[in-house]
């Protein structure tokens, strides 16, 4: 992959470097903050071969990479450097009114944009304290050795001094100074104040500020104190900032902002803040132990969907919450069938699969999803092919009731993959708790396979009049839910004949991802050189969108072909087409089927390349392109063998 191509490709399609105003990025998406939302070109986007997908929620505008976003966040910041955000034509523009975000989307952005800077080395952490406490249960190593000491500081680094963490990526999100908020959360786990608050626990004598009564707390690991007083202190810092002489603004500002919102952290701000907490992991308890197989079952069924639209990030906050107030957390276990129930899903697309590109993008997208990047499957398989995603949501939701049922918990913060079967060893040793998860998971896992191999398969397409208007939508509508399909005739062989006269383009090369994925089923694109589409074989129109600008068509021997003219086409609403039959009539090879004006298309500014597949590929051995780089109507396109 060329990082440095796709970081301009990239930076163009947001609509330039000035029209950033923040990016971030997690496991497997870009995550920008545009001013303008709508310079965005989202299709442009799309149309790029290494961009899985693109969602615009949450208040951020996503683009999603797979597991390559780190190379890429890296290359982007290496050619805007300083300038990302910060230059340009729009500099100090606010967003337009439909880029302003409701109340959850901005708490989801504010969220994701703290956490996801660390997000690698927290998982990371989180895993080397699960493999340290199967160590210790295994009798591996003794929690007196030295070896176990150093490892645990190293996975307990991160975590005891969270507020440090937090208070920098803080201070950036909320645009003040991070190493003024860093300060704060270093105050508020100083050994002095550490000390104050063990010498409070034991009845000693309270202690002042200012003759106020002090309420010690352990702020360590917290992290909804940090993030109140950081927001306190941007907000401060803005407002005094420019009422400051420019010669000693750079040190009396944090001189002031320190001065005061420690104190008020430590009287006011961390007190309310512990308080939420606790009363948030409490609310949380409650609602889990009234049914905790329910809780299991609607978090096993919800979770993928909320990872399309990048609002998983809204329950992160709980997990940490609950394993600050309790020690453990119990959502991560019932999360983790979720995964496991899409992971089942590529996998019994890879059994039933005889498309070589199908079933190598299911194997990579298996190899990702147990590490818990599963936006690989859900975007390239399991989503457009529809059935496979409905059926991984049903296992992860059995998956997730059992796991609630038995009661697992977490003991410290990780991705949900297979590493975090190591993170519900409880302190005390592996019991019955443990078992279950591995139940649960098996049975998502087995769920999720065989009920895609068995039901997942293609289904009835739906009513032309439903057809989505998006560029990709709309063809996957028919596409990947054509007719149901009775199994091609004894005969061994089909020839597909030319349906338009033009240049033969590879699958590959169509500049449309879904296309040339083999997604929607295998074939070849012309390029066409007028504009007529004929039959390519005898038969029937099972399909003839609203638009004329694509075809569905089944032939007498059980083959469904859909012909797609240009790229996008759906947006100019019909009008270059001209439909010579109806659904539903019978054709013969080589009749007349659509005309359409091939520079009206191009007048467009959208591509004449125009698919050619058979949508039930699956039913066949092969399908193999026999023609040469030019075409004629009616001459020999494609062999499918049966």
């Amino acid at each position: 992959m060329d990082y440095q191509s796709l970081a301009k490709k990239i930076i163009e399609g947001v609509g330039g470097k000035e029209n950033v105003s923040g990016l971030v990025h997690c496991a497997t998406r870009l995550r920008f903050k545009l001013r303008q939302p709508t310079l965005a070109d989202t299709e442009r986007l799309k149309n790029l071969e290494e961009v899985i997908a693109v969602v615009n929620s949450g208040g951020q505008f996503q683009v999603v990479i797979g597991n390559q976003v780190g190379e890429v966040y890296q290359a982007i910041m290496a050619i805007s450097g300083d300038g990302l955000g910060a230059s340009g034509t729009n500099k100090g523009k606010t967003e337009t009114p439909a880029a302003q975000s409701t109340l959850l989307a901005r708490l989801i952005d504010i969220v994701s944009g703290i956490f996801t800077p660390f997000i690698g080395v927290m998982a990371a952490s989180g895993i080397m304290k699960g493999l340290l406490a199967l160590a210790v249960a295994c009798g591996g190593l003794s929690t007196e050795g030295g070896t176990y000491q150093i490892w645990f500081a190293t996975s307990d680094a991160l975590f005891f001094f969270f507020p440090l963490f937090i208070g920098y990526t803080a201070g950036q999100k909320f645009g003040g100074s991070p190493f003024i908020t860093m300060v704060i959360g270093g105050a508020l786990t100083h050994p002095l104040m550490i000390k104050a608050f063990e010498a409070s626990q034991a009845g000693q004598a309270t202690e002042h500020f200012l003759g106020i009564p002090i309420v010690f707390i352990n702020y360590s690991s917290s992290v909804i104190p940090i993030i109140l007083a950081s927001w306190v202190s941007c907000t401060l810092e803005k407002r005094i900032r420019p009422l400051l002489p420019l010669a000693v603004r750079s040190f009396f500002t944090p001189v002031i902002c320190l001065a005061t919102v420690v104190p008020l952290t430590f009287l006011g701000i961390g007190p309310l803040a512990t308080w939420l907490s606790h009363l948030l992991a409490e609310g949380y308890e409650v609602i889990y132990r009234f049914a905790p197989w329910l809780a299991g079952a609607a978090l096993g069924a919800v979770w993928q969907i909320c990872v399309i639209f990048g609002l998983h990030w809204g329950l992160v906050p709980l997990i940490f919450n609950n394993l600050v107030v309790f020690g453990q957390d119990s959502m991560m276990p019932m999360i983790l069938p979720a995964v496991m129930g899409q992971i089942g899903a590529v996998l019994g697309i890879f059994f039933y699969s005889n498309d070589p590109r199908q079933k190598a993008l299911a194997g990579s997208s298996f190899s990702a999803g147990i590490f818990g990047v599963t936006e690989p499957a859900i975007y390239g398989l399991t989503l457009p092919l529809r059935r496979p995603f409905i059926i991984g949501c049903i296992a992860g939701s059995i998956g997730g009731a059992i796991v609630g049922f038995v009661g697992t918990h977490t003991y410290s913060f990780g991705l949900a993959n297979i590493f975090t079967l190591i993170q519900i060893i409880p302190p005390t040793g592996i019991d019955s708790t443990v078992w279950g998860v591995f139940i649960g998971n098996a049975v998502a896992v087995i769920i999720g396979c065989l009920g895609t191999y068995f039901w997942g398969r293609r289904t009835q397409r739906p009513d032309a009049t439903s057809v989505a208007e998006a560029p990709v939508q709309e063809a996957v509508a028919y596409a990947v839910q054509p007719p149901v399909s009775s199994k091609p005739s004894t005969a061994k062989t089909l020839t597909l004949l030319t349906p338009i006269t033009g240049q033969v383009v590879a699958l590959a090369d169509i500049p449309d991802p879904t296309f040339a994925g083999g997604l929607l089923g295998q074939g070849v694109a012309i390029l066409p050189h007028k504009g007529e589409v004929r039959a390519p074989f005898s038969g029937t129109v099972e399909s003839l969108f609203l638009t004329k600008h694509a075809l569905g068509l089944r032939s007498e021997q059980g083959v469904d072909v859909l012909i797609h003219i240009g790229i996008d086409t759906v947006k100019l609403a019909g009008e270059p087409f001209t439909a010579h039959v109806a659904e539903g009539d019978h054709i013969t090879e080589g009749e007349l089927l659509l005309t359409f004006d091939c520079q009206a298309i191009t007048d467009a500014g959208l591509s004449l390349i125009s698919p050619v597949l058979v949508t039930n590929s699956d039913d066949f051995s092969a399908v193999e392109c026999i023609a040469a780089s030019e075409v004629t109507e009616q001459q020999p396109l494609l062999i499918i063998t049966a």
